[in-house]
């Protein structure tokens, strides 16, 4: 996802975990699940490189893999020193890690010229299968989701939502060993512009895999197991388990940082399993979301009519940035949102609720670029700290909407989870989706 419109991308990782896991990290600093983001989505698919000769591909491969191995055990030493992991046992952990050139591709923004296509980019998730897969995920946790979205304020759609867009409920979770993607992108990232601050990042969510794992090995392991050897085997079995190719793990995609910071034991068996546990799941995104900034009972998003009288305004305000600079009271005098959105009793919020407003570009019929508007609210932005997209938190936000969710303020709030009524509904709308137009 990009600068100006969309911001890098983030994922998320998961395991299983004790209590004392939680315990431990209590007095890390919060790390949002988007802190080490990998490129949006939305990007094109990654971009062919140009072909050298085999010899000099050869020589390039072995000079990134010594290079790799190089600062790799330099991290390895320093963890070692001031974590107190022996050193041999981190070593003996990576000695097999691999330099993964797919993922280096994988990463790449998209070429010059490359064209964002809203909706190209919602089509992908809100389409008959996975919401029919989201309804099922429903249905079947319908009685915890309506205890977390009680207990947090966060609608069960909206977590379905996320859980759906992110892997359709387990499907599509990675396939990439964790250390190798995270070694890779630590100390290996591709040659652009933001190559250094990328590096950084995920050199931090190295580190706190490292530390997740550690944790994990010595908290789980039973105490009459609880040998040098059984603790190195559940260290490097965390460590080699599957994830995207930006490090993002299990059913939620959380990154190694933010299961440390905001994963939740949701069925209470003293584990925290976002690989398997649907309630542990459902948990985490919940809390995630309730900690970066959700206001229960309000909606995530108004749409905007755009007229003659208030398209200067519109593109002028639309500068990119994901900070609600606004109000929605100056939006309503702007002309650019009914005076119903600032109203409680119709569906709207208090005047003075932060906003700002989100630019989606798309690819007409035609083959020409238009943008539809929206006027995101803290809710819209509480998403954007889960993935840092725009293209992703509108997806959201309108998968929850197929899935039964109402947008609008509690003052006339439908319940979360569908009824029989709204699924036949939902099933009905959705089999021929339409595209959402420009105003």
């Amino acid at each position: 996802m990009n600068l100006i419109l969309i911001i890098p991308r983030i994922g998320s990782y998961i395991t299983n975990r004790g209590v004392c896991l939680l315990l431990a990290s209590i007095a890390i600093a919060l790390l949002s699940a988007c802190a080490t983001a990998p490129p949006s989505t939305e990007a094109a698919p990654p971009s062919k490189t140009v072909t050298d000769t085999p010899i000099v591909n050869q020589v390039s491969e072995e000079a990134a893999e010594r290079q790799l191995s190089q600062n790799l055990q330099a991290m390895l030493a320093q963890i070692s020193k001031t974590e107190g992991i022996p050193l041999s046992t981190l070593e003996t952990a990576f000695a097999d890690s691999k330099n993964l050139a797919q993922v280096r591709k994988l990463v790449m923004p998209g070429p010059p010229g490359f064209r964002k296509n809203w909706v190209a980019y919602r089509g992908r998730f809100i389409e008959p299968v996975r919401v029919k897969a989201g309804m099922a995920f429903i249905e079947q946790n319908r009685s915890y989701l309506e205890q977390v979205e009680h207990e947090t304020g966060v609608p069960g759609t909206v977590i379905a939502s996320i859980i759906g867009v992110e892997t359709i409920y387990g499907r599509n979770m990675g396939s990439f060993k964790v250390k190798d993607v995270l070694s890779t992108l630590a100390f290996n990232y591709p040659d652009t512009p933001n190559r250094a601050s990328r590096e950084v990042l995920f050199q931090d969510q190295l580190k706190q895999l490292i530390l997740l794992c550690w944790a994990e090995a010595n908290c789980n392991a039973p105490r009459s197991t609880k040998n040098p050897s059984n603790i190195a085997n559940a260290f490097d079995r965390c460590l080699n388990q599957t994830s995207s190719y930006a490090g993002a793990i299990g059913l939620p995609q959380f990154m190694p940082g933010s299961i440390r910071n905001f994963a939740k034991d949701g069925d209470g068996d003293g584990v925290i399993n976002l690989r398997q546990s649907h309630p542990d799941a459902i948990a985490s995104v919940a809390r995630f979301l309730r900690m970066h900034g959700w206001q229960p009972g309000m909606p995530i998003y108004f749409p905007i009519t755009e007229t003659e009288q208030n398209q200067a305004a519109i593109r002028r305000l639309a500068d990119g940035l994901p900070d609600a600079k606004h109000t929605v009271q100056e939006f309503i005098e702007l002309g650019i949102l009914d005076s119903r959105f600032g109203d409680l009793q119709t569906g709207g919020v208090a005047p003075q609720s932060k906003a700002l407003i989100i630019d989606l570009p798309f690819i007409n019929a035609q083959g020409n670029d238009e943008v539809r508007y929206v006027v995101g609210l803290e809710n819209f932005l509480s998403i954007v700290q889960y993935n840092r997209s725009y293209f992703y938190a509108q997806s959201v936000a309108e998968f929850a909407e197929a899935l039964g969710y109402v947008n609008q303020s509690a003052a006339f709030k439908a319940p979360t989870t569908p009824t029989t009524k709204a699924k036949k509904a939902v099933a009905k709308k959705t089999q021929k989706p339409k595209k959402p137009k420009a105003n």
